[in-house]
């Protein structure tokens, strides 16, 4: 397929501006001189060549999206209908908070929603993404413990957490301590080795990223809370567990939720994110400000919080998002919600098994929401996990994501969500199996993978490291 330079033919143009419309008002200093970079279409043409673009895109609306470590289901539109509203879309946050006070009741029955499903006793709805709301937790706990005359330097992360919480953790001035899994969960014994009066958090994803839920967790909490630390959990496998059970009942102090995964919020490139934070009562005082208060009938934001950490995004948080997840919660209701994680570990657990005798799967108990299988069986035949990855886009399915967890060797992480039917996973299964027959017949057909797409296999280092692509416009 062109890029849509390749398309320019001089002269052509997708605009008709008006006569009366001129440059004279824009001073001389800001006019750009130099326009040659700039594609010469008509409208056909971009409309066209977007559309095309759009054929190619895998995404939940268009197929299966098993991606694991990051729910990938499907939002229902009428959040978006919702979101779309006037009311909502011509509000600024500069208005008055008499003239906002509907934006201010959804954020606060937000807030109590998000606190009925943690146990939680505060919430801030500032951050924008997940990592953005770790990072928001490690500053409330360096708040807290500077507030006891404690300046604890040392944050400890399992090896079967998120993979942000080290970025997080690093960013907000900690030195990180990594802690071995024993069997899919924290070892105990390095946990205890490794507490000490330096530890200021112990960052938790549970369920983890094998998709294991810790069966200790309760003795984890005890012995992170008399080590005098705080345990924050991350809450991007929240979809596994939530109407089930509560992180505040089992120990954690602090834990984001990610909107745009548990909370049928567009994911990525449909964002922008969401990581609200909830705290237990000894820690609200530190929360960013303004919080939402309610008296009477009436909505306030209040800034009198001598002690927050200030703001850590402007105004009120990415308030679509917000409001899109909200809807989604009103439209489940209680049982609703414990439904989305009984059929989410119910999917999982299906695909599991009907793939345990074709893949190896390291651990090989019940998962919650996502499963960890390997393919290192492939590799006497020169068959890693990447190849099997490009085999799939063939197919017409979006790769899991490999090589993740490292403490599995070549990992494919398969997170089939509750939002997809008996159907769906077959075929996908189906597929798997298909693939494993090949890499076993005909190695070569993998390892030349993908043959069907607009692409063959691109050199992703060299993609990575230089992600924009220069283009010279011929003349």
């Amino acid at each position: 397929m062109e890029l849509i330079f390749e398309k320019t033919k001089e002269g052509r143009k997708a605009y008709t501006l008006s006569e009366k419309f001129g440059t004279s008002a824009v001073p001389d200093k800001f006019l750009r001189r130099n326009l040659t970079n700039l594609p010469e279409v008509s409208e056909l043409q971009i409309v066209r060549h977007y559309t095309g673009l759009s054929k190619r895109n895998i995404g939940v609306d268009s197929s299966f999206y098993p991606l694991g470590s990051c729910t990938m289901k499907y939002n229902p539109k009428v959040n978006e209908d919702i979101a779309a509203l006037p009311g909502f879309t011509r509000i600024h946050p500069f208005e008055n908070e008499e003239d906002v006070q509907g934006a201010l009741k959804v954020m606060y029955e937000f807030e109590y929603m998000l606190k009925a499903l943690s146990g939680m006793d505060a919430l801030t709805l500032q951050p924008a993404a997940g990592a953005h709301g770790e990072f928001t937790g490690l500053l409330i706990a360096q708040a807290y413990h500077k507030s006891k005359g404690r300046k604890p330097t040392r944050v400890i992360v399992p090896d079967t957490s998120h993979g942000t919480n080290p970025s997080s953790a690093h960013i907000a001035g900690y030195h990180v301590v990594t802690v071995k899994s024993k069997d899919g969960n924290i070892d105990l014994e390095d946990l205890k080795g490794n507490l000490n009066e330096d530890t200021a958090v112990l960052m938790i994803t549970n369920p983890n990223t094998l998709g294991l839920f810790e069966k200790n967790i309760e003795a984890i909490a005890k012995m992170v809370h008399e080590a005098g630390a705080l345990l924050y959990m991350d809450g991007a496998n929240f979809n596994a567990i939530m109407g089930i059970t509560r992180p505040a009942d089992f120990g954690v102090d602090i834990m984001h939720f990610n909107l745009h995964k548990t909370f049928a919020a567009p994911h990525g490139g449909g964002g922008p994110g969401s990581g609200p934070v909830g705290v237990k009562e000894f820690l609200k005082e530190f929360l960013p400000v303004p919080v939402v208060r309610k008296s009477g009938d009436k909505y306030s934001l209040d800034y009198n919080l001598p002690k927050s950490i200030g703001k850590v995004k402007s105004f009120y948080g990415n308030f679509n998002v917000i409001l899109k997840s909200y809807v989604y919660l009103r439209m489940l209701g209680k049982e609703g919600v414990r439904k989305v994680s009984e059929m989410a570990v119910l999917n999982a657990n299906y695909m599991k098994e009907l793939l345990k005798k074709h893949y190896n799967f390291p651990y090989n108990e019940l998962c919650k929401h996502e499963f960890v299988l390997s393919i290192n069986t492939f590799k006497e035949k020169g068959i890693r996990a990447l190849d099997i990855a490009k085999r799939l886009l063939d197919y017409g399915y979006h790769p899991p994501t490999i090589y993740f967890p490292l403490i599995v060797d070549e990992a494919f992480m398969i997170e089939p969500t509750e939002t997809e039917d008996k159907e769906t996973l077959d075929a996908f299964i189906e597929v798997l199996i298909k693939i494993k027959e090949e890499a076993e017949q005909t190695p070569e057909l993998i390892s030349d993978a993908p043959f069907n797409t607009a692409v063959r296999r691109l050199d992703e280092v060299n993609a990575a490291r230089n992600p924009i692509l220069k283009y010279e416009k011929k003349r």
